[in-house]
Protein backbone atom coordinates (compact mmCIF):
# COMPACT_ATOMS: atom_id res chain seq x y z
CA UNK A 1 0.00 0.00 0.00
CA UNK A 2 1.23 3.50 -1.00
CA UNK A 3 1.03 6.11 1.59
CA UNK A 4 0.46 9.36 0.98
CA UNK A 5 1.64 11.48 3.08
CA UNK A 6 -0.21 15.11 4.52
CA UNK A 7 -0.44 17.65 1.42
CA UNK A 8 1.33 20.43 0.00
CA UNK A 9 -1.80 22.67 -1.86
CA UNK A 10 0.97 24.86 -4.19
CA UNK A 11 -1.99 26.48 -5.65
CA UNK A 12 -5.81 26.93 -4.14
CA UNK A 13 -7.84 30.26 -3.08
CA UNK A 14 -9.86 30.99 0.22
CA UNK A 15 -13.54 29.67 1.03
CA UNK A 16 -16.62 31.63 1.22
CA UNK A 17 -18.03 32.55 4.47
CA UNK A 18 -21.63 32.81 3.38
CA UNK A 19 -24.09 29.98 3.48
CA UNK A 20 -25.06 28.79 -0.20
CA UNK A 21 -28.17 27.20 -1.44
CA UNK A 22 -28.55 24.33 -4.05
CA UNK A 23 -28.26 26.71 -7.06
CA UNK A 24 -25.46 28.91 -5.57
CA UNK A 25 -23.59 25.62 -4.53
CA UNK A 26 -23.48 23.91 -7.52
CA UNK A 27 -22.19 26.67 -9.66
CA UNK A 28 -19.17 26.44 -8.00
CA UNK A 29 -19.24 23.08 -9.05
CA UNK A 30 -18.16 24.01 -12.89
CA UNK A 31 -14.47 25.05 -13.80
CA UNK A 32 -15.93 28.37 -14.67
CA UNK A 33 -18.71 30.72 -13.47
CA UNK A 34 -21.49 29.46 -15.30
CA UNK A 35 -25.23 28.52 -14.60
CA UNK A 36 -25.95 24.92 -16.03
CA UNK A 37 -28.40 24.65 -18.97
CA UNK A 38 -32.09 24.16 -18.69
CA UNK A 39 -33.05 20.65 -16.99
CA UNK A 40 -29.56 20.04 -15.91
CA UNK A 41 -27.29 20.36 -12.95
CA UNK A 42 -23.63 20.51 -12.52
CA UNK A 43 -24.10 17.70 -9.76
CA UNK A 44 -23.74 15.67 -13.03
CA UNK A 45 -20.27 15.82 -13.45
CA UNK A 46 -17.57 14.03 -12.23
CA UNK A 47 -17.03 16.72 -9.67
CA UNK A 48 -20.65 16.75 -8.60
CA UNK A 49 -20.30 13.12 -8.77
CA UNK A 50 -16.89 13.24 -6.13
CA UNK A 51 -18.45 15.58 -3.54
CA UNK A 52 -21.13 13.16 -3.20
CA UNK A 53 -18.90 10.40 -2.82
CA UNK A 54 -16.29 11.98 -0.49
CA UNK A 55 -18.11 14.70 1.62
CA UNK A 56 -21.67 13.45 2.83
CA UNK A 57 -19.28 11.07 4.95
CA UNK A 58 -17.42 14.08 6.74
CA UNK A 59 -20.89 15.37 7.88
CA UNK A 60 -22.34 12.54 9.14
CA UNK A 61 -24.02 11.13 5.75
CA UNK A 62 -23.83 8.56 3.74
CA UNK A 63 -21.65 8.62 0.34
CA UNK A 64 -23.46 9.67 -2.38
CA UNK A 65 -26.66 10.89 -0.70
CA UNK A 66 -28.82 13.25 -2.69
CA UNK A 67 -27.11 17.23 -3.46
CA UNK A 68 -30.46 18.24 -1.43
CA UNK A 69 -30.18 16.11 1.61
CA UNK A 70 -26.19 17.08 1.51
CA UNK A 71 -26.88 20.82 1.50
CA UNK A 72 -29.45 20.15 4.21
CA UNK A 73 -26.53 18.67 6.76
CA UNK A 74 -24.13 21.66 5.20
CA UNK A 75 -26.83 24.18 6.68
CA UNK A 76 -27.29 22.46 9.48
CA UNK A 77 -23.94 22.80 11.03
CA UNK A 78 -23.73 26.28 9.35
CA UNK A 79 -20.75 27.47 6.69
CA UNK A 80 -18.05 27.72 9.69
CA UNK A 81 -18.95 23.91 11.11
CA UNK A 82 -19.08 22.45 8.03
CA UNK A 83 -16.08 24.03 6.69
CA UNK A 84 -13.33 23.20 9.82
CA UNK A 85 -15.19 19.26 9.34
CA UNK A 86 -14.35 19.27 5.94
CA UNK A 87 -11.13 20.96 5.33
CA UNK A 88 -9.55 19.12 8.61
CA UNK A 89 -10.11 16.00 7.33
CA UNK A 90 -8.61 17.02 3.61
CA UNK A 91 -5.18 15.96 4.96
CA UNK A 92 -3.86 19.21 3.62
CA UNK A 93 -0.90 20.47 6.21
CA UNK A 94 -0.16 23.67 3.94
CA UNK A 95 -1.95 25.96 1.97
CA UNK A 96 -0.82 28.27 -0.69
CA UNK A 97 -3.22 30.85 -1.07
CA UNK A 98 -3.83 33.07 -4.41
CA UNK A 99 -5.45 36.26 -2.43
CA UNK A 100 -6.54 37.81 -6.20
CA UNK A 101 -10.28 36.38 -6.73
CA UNK A 102 -12.61 38.98 -5.74
CA UNK A 103 -15.81 37.94 -3.84
CA UNK A 104 -16.18 37.04 0.31
CA UNK A 105 -13.17 34.43 0.27
CA UNK A 106 -11.13 33.34 3.41
CA UNK A 107 -7.63 34.62 3.21
CA UNK A 108 -4.46 32.52 4.32
CA UNK A 109 -4.41 33.43 8.27
CA UNK A 110 -8.40 32.10 8.38
CA UNK A 111 -7.88 29.34 5.74
CA UNK A 112 -5.17 28.22 8.26
CA UNK A 113 -7.23 28.71 11.15
CA UNK A 114 -10.13 26.69 9.79
CA UNK A 115 -8.14 23.64 8.11
CA UNK A 116 -5.70 23.68 11.14
CA UNK A 117 -3.16 24.00 8.89
CA UNK A 118 -0.54 26.42 7.42
CA UNK A 119 -1.01 29.01 4.59
CA UNK A 120 1.27 31.27 2.87
CA UNK A 121 0.25 33.75 0.32
CA UNK A 122 0.40 34.03 -3.76
CA UNK A 123 0.28 37.49 -4.93
CA UNK A 124 -1.57 38.06 -8.03
CA UNK A 125 0.93 40.07 -10.29
CA UNK A 126 -1.99 42.10 -12.22
CA UNK A 127 -4.16 42.81 -8.99
CA UNK A 128 -0.84 44.43 -7.69
CA UNK A 129 -0.28 46.60 -10.63
CA UNK A 130 -4.08 47.75 -10.90
CA UNK A 131 -3.59 48.67 -7.22
CA UNK A 132 -0.55 50.87 -7.79
CA UNK A 133 -1.84 52.26 -10.69
CA UNK A 134 -5.01 53.58 -8.65
CA UNK A 135 -2.18 56.08 -7.03
CA UNK A 136 0.18 56.73 -9.72
CA UNK A 137 -0.56 59.66 -11.34
CA UNK A 138 2.18 59.44 -13.76
CA UNK A 139 4.42 57.06 -15.94
CA UNK A 140 7.63 58.06 -13.65
CA UNK A 141 5.71 57.02 -10.87
CA UNK A 142 3.80 54.06 -11.73
CA UNK A 143 6.96 52.09 -13.08
CA UNK A 144 8.70 53.23 -9.51
CA UNK A 145 5.87 52.58 -7.20
CA UNK A 146 5.26 49.21 -9.17
CA UNK A 147 8.83 47.63 -8.68
CA UNK A 148 8.48 49.13 -5.15
CA UNK A 149 5.44 46.94 -4.68
CA UNK A 150 6.53 43.82 -6.43
CA UNK A 151 9.74 43.67 -4.35
CA UNK A 152 7.98 44.43 -1.16
CA UNK A 153 5.05 41.94 -1.72
CA UNK A 154 8.29 39.32 -2.35
CA UNK A 155 9.06 39.78 1.21
CA UNK A 156 5.82 38.14 2.55
CA UNK A 157 4.30 36.14 -0.34
CA UNK A 158 5.81 32.88 -1.41
CA UNK A 159 4.97 33.21 -4.94
CA UNK A 160 3.99 35.37 -7.74
CA UNK A 161 1.71 34.52 -10.04
CA UNK A 162 -0.01 36.01 -13.25
CA UNK A 163 -3.46 34.94 -15.48
CA UNK A 164 -2.92 37.09 -17.96
CA UNK A 165 0.81 36.67 -19.17
CA UNK A 166 0.62 33.99 -21.31
CA UNK A 167 -3.05 35.55 -23.04
CA UNK A 168 -1.08 38.79 -23.17
CA UNK A 169 1.79 37.57 -25.69
CA UNK A 170 4.16 36.76 -23.70
CA UNK A 171 4.95 33.18 -26.16
CA UNK A 172 5.04 35.72 -28.98
CA UNK A 173 7.82 37.73 -27.45
CA UNK A 174 9.61 35.92 -24.12
CA UNK A 175 12.11 38.84 -23.64
CA UNK A 176 11.67 41.68 -21.30
CA UNK A 177 11.12 45.34 -23.32
CA UNK A 178 13.18 48.03 -23.59
CA UNK A 179 13.01 51.13 -21.50
CA UNK A 180 11.58 52.99 -24.14
CA UNK A 181 8.74 50.49 -25.10
CA UNK A 182 7.53 50.33 -20.79
CA UNK A 183 6.98 53.78 -20.56
CA UNK A 184 5.42 54.39 -23.85
CA UNK A 185 2.84 50.90 -23.04
CA UNK A 186 2.23 52.19 -19.20
CA UNK A 187 1.43 56.15 -20.37
CA UNK A 188 -0.76 54.70 -22.90
CA UNK A 189 -2.26 52.66 -20.64
CA UNK A 190 -3.00 55.50 -18.02
CA UNK A 191 -4.54 57.46 -20.65
CA UNK A 192 -7.43 55.14 -21.35
CA UNK A 193 -7.88 52.82 -18.26
CA UNK A 194 -10.67 53.58 -15.50
CA UNK A 195 -9.90 53.62 -11.77
CA UNK A 196 -9.30 49.40 -11.14
CA UNK A 197 -9.21 48.64 -14.81
CA UNK A 198 -7.35 45.41 -15.82
CA UNK A 199 -3.59 45.58 -17.18
CA UNK A 200 -4.08 44.83 -20.74
CA UNK A 201 -1.07 46.00 -22.40
CA UNK A 202 1.09 42.95 -23.65
CA UNK A 203 4.44 45.06 -23.03
CA UNK A 204 3.62 45.84 -19.68
CA UNK A 205 2.37 42.85 -18.82
CA UNK A 206 5.72 41.61 -20.05
CA UNK A 207 7.26 43.77 -17.81
CA UNK A 208 5.85 42.91 -14.79
CA UNK A 209 6.31 39.52 -15.11
CA UNK A 210 10.43 40.60 -15.07
CA UNK A 211 9.84 42.83 -12.45
CA UNK A 212 8.62 39.72 -10.65
CA UNK A 213 11.20 37.23 -12.16
CA UNK A 214 14.01 39.36 -10.02
CA UNK A 215 12.74 39.49 -7.10
CA UNK A 216 13.70 35.33 -7.24
CA UNK A 217 10.02 34.20 -5.93
CA UNK A 218 8.87 31.06 -7.85
CA UNK A 219 6.58 32.61 -10.79
CA UNK A 220 3.07 30.66 -11.36
CA UNK A 221 1.89 31.08 -14.93
CA UNK A 222 -1.81 30.17 -16.19
CA UNK A 223 -1.63 28.36 -19.03
CA UNK A 224 -5.29 27.50 -19.31
CA UNK A 225 -6.26 25.76 -22.57
CA UNK A 226 -3.22 27.18 -24.99
CA UNK A 227 -0.16 24.73 -25.55
CA UNK A 228 2.26 25.19 -23.07
CA UNK A 229 4.59 24.39 -25.62
CA UNK A 230 4.58 27.88 -26.63
CA UNK A 231 6.07 29.14 -23.94
CA UNK A 232 9.50 27.12 -24.66
CA UNK A 233 11.00 30.81 -25.72
CA UNK A 234 9.87 32.39 -22.38
CA UNK A 235 11.34 29.55 -20.70
CA UNK A 236 14.78 29.38 -22.42
CA UNK A 237 15.39 33.44 -21.73
CA UNK A 238 14.21 32.71 -18.16
CA UNK A 239 16.79 29.35 -17.78
CA UNK A 240 19.76 30.80 -15.07
CA UNK A 241 18.09 33.39 -12.71
CA UNK A 242 17.73 31.22 -10.38
CA UNK A 243 13.59 31.98 -10.55
CA UNK A 244 11.75 28.84 -11.25
CA UNK A 245 8.83 28.92 -13.10
CA UNK A 246 5.34 26.72 -12.45
CA UNK A 247 2.82 26.08 -14.90
CA UNK A 248 -0.55 26.08 -13.69
CA UNK A 249 -3.64 24.34 -15.32
CA UNK A 250 -2.18 23.07 -19.00
CA UNK A 251 -4.93 20.22 -19.51
CA UNK A 252 -5.97 18.99 -21.91
CA UNK A 253 -2.15 19.95 -22.63
CA UNK A 254 -0.89 18.32 -19.34
CA UNK A 255 1.89 16.28 -21.75
CA UNK A 256 3.52 19.77 -23.15
CA UNK A 257 3.47 20.42 -19.91
CA UNK A 258 5.13 17.89 -18.56
CA UNK A 259 7.79 18.08 -21.47
CA UNK A 260 8.92 21.78 -20.44
CA UNK A 261 9.64 20.55 -17.16
CA UNK A 262 11.62 17.95 -18.34
CA UNK A 263 13.59 19.75 -20.41
CA UNK A 264 14.22 22.94 -18.51
CA UNK A 265 15.55 22.54 -14.73
CA UNK A 266 13.00 25.77 -13.32
CA UNK A 267 10.46 24.51 -14.89
CA UNK A 268 7.67 22.58 -13.08
CA UNK A 269 4.81 21.39 -13.56
CA UNK A 270 1.37 21.56 -11.85
CA UNK A 271 -0.60 18.63 -11.55
CA UNK A 272 -4.11 20.72 -10.68
CA UNK A 273 -7.44 20.87 -10.65
CA UNK A 274 -7.68 18.56 -13.38
CA UNK A 275 -7.27 15.67 -10.95
CA UNK A 276 -10.24 16.36 -9.45
CA UNK A 277 -12.55 17.31 -12.78
CA UNK A 278 -11.55 14.00 -14.09
CA UNK A 279 -12.61 12.32 -11.01
CA UNK A 280 -12.77 8.36 -11.46
CA UNK A 281 -10.26 9.31 -14.84
CA UNK A 282 -7.65 10.77 -13.04
CA UNK A 283 -5.32 7.98 -12.13
CA UNK A 284 -5.13 8.09 -16.21
CA UNK A 285 -4.34 11.25 -16.47
CA UNK A 286 -1.93 11.35 -13.70
CA UNK A 287 -0.13 8.28 -15.70
CA UNK A 288 0.24 10.69 -18.32
CA UNK A 289 2.50 13.22 -16.30
CA UNK A 290 4.11 10.61 -14.79
CA UNK A 291 5.41 9.11 -18.07
CA UNK A 292 6.79 12.71 -18.85
CA UNK A 293 8.16 14.64 -16.63
CA UNK A 294 10.67 14.00 -13.84
CA UNK A 295 9.37 13.34 -10.85
CA UNK A 296 11.39 16.05 -9.19
CA UNK A 297 9.46 18.53 -11.00
CA UNK A 298 5.62 17.88 -10.34
CA UNK A 299 3.94 19.52 -7.75
CA UNK A 300 -0.12 19.08 -6.40
CA UNK A 301 -2.09 21.37 -6.04
CA UNK A 302 -6.37 21.54 -6.59
CA UNK A 303 -7.12 24.72 -7.77
CA UNK A 304 -9.75 24.88 -5.28
CA UNK A 305 -12.15 28.17 -4.45
CA UNK A 306 -15.08 29.12 -2.94
CA UNK A 307 -16.06 25.39 -1.79
CA UNK A 308 -13.91 23.51 0.91
CA UNK A 309 -15.70 20.63 -0.50
CA UNK A 310 -13.11 21.07 -3.91
CA UNK A 311 -10.16 21.06 -1.61
CA UNK A 312 -11.46 17.63 -0.04
CA UNK A 313 -12.04 16.15 -3.61
CA UNK A 314 -9.18 17.09 -5.06
CA UNK A 315 -7.14 15.73 -2.73
CA UNK A 316 -9.38 12.32 -2.03
CA UNK A 317 -9.21 11.74 -5.76
CA UNK A 318 -5.41 12.70 -6.15
CA UNK A 319 -4.28 10.00 -3.19
CA UNK A 320 -6.24 7.41 -4.51
CA UNK A 321 -5.09 8.05 -8.50
CA UNK A 322 -1.50 7.94 -6.94
CA UNK A 323 -2.33 5.28 -4.82
CA UNK A 324 -3.85 3.49 -7.54
CA UNK A 325 -0.67 4.04 -9.93
CA UNK A 326 2.25 4.09 -8.36
CA UNK A 327 0.54 0.70 -6.63
CA UNK A 328 0.39 -1.03 -10.16
CA UNK A 329 3.66 -0.33 -11.00
CA UNK A 330 4.77 -1.75 -7.46
CA UNK A 331 2.48 -5.52 -8.42
CA UNK A 332 4.10 -5.37 -11.70
CA UNK A 333 7.65 -5.14 -10.48
CA UNK A 334 8.61 -1.80 -12.35
CA UNK A 335 9.22 -0.54 -9.16
CA UNK A 336 10.16 -1.22 -5.85
CA UNK A 337 7.82 -0.31 -3.03
CA UNK A 338 10.64 1.94 -1.74
CA UNK A 339 10.92 3.95 -4.83
CA UNK A 340 7.01 4.20 -4.58
CA UNK A 341 6.81 5.99 -1.64
CA UNK A 342 9.34 8.33 -2.55
CA UNK A 343 7.98 9.32 -5.18
CA UNK A 344 4.60 9.68 -4.01
CA UNK A 345 6.22 12.18 -0.79
CA UNK A 346 7.71 13.94 -3.54
CA UNK A 347 5.08 14.80 -5.46
CA UNK A 348 2.63 14.77 -2.60
CA UNK A 349 4.69 17.51 -0.52
CA UNK A 350 8.49 17.38 -0.85
CA UNK A 351 8.79 19.22 -4.30
CA UNK A 352 6.48 22.00 -2.97
CA UNK A 353 8.68 22.38 -0.11
CA UNK A 354 12.00 23.03 -2.15
CA UNK A 355 10.44 25.03 -4.30
CA UNK A 356 8.17 27.58 -2.27
CA UNK A 357 11.27 27.50 0.52
CA UNK A 358 9.06 25.84 2.96
CA UNK A 359 11.30 23.48 5.08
Amino acid sequence: MIHTPNLVDQYCHGVLRTELGLGSFETHLAPAAALPAAGTTFFDTQTGFAVRRWCPPLLGLEPHCPPARYLARRRELGVVESGRRLLRASGIATYLVDTGLPGDLTGPAELAATGGAAAHEIVRLELLAQQVADTSGTVEALLANLAEAVHAAAAGAVAFTSVAGVRGGLAAVPEPPGPGEVRGAAGRWLARRAVGGAVDDPVLLRHLLWVALGTGRPLQLHVGERDPGSLAGFAAATGGLGTDLVLLHGYPHHRQAAGLAARFPHVYADLGPVVARTGARAAGVLAEFLELAPFGKLLYSSGARALPELHVVAASIFRGALARVLGEWVGDGAWSRTDAQRVADMIAAGNARRVYGLG
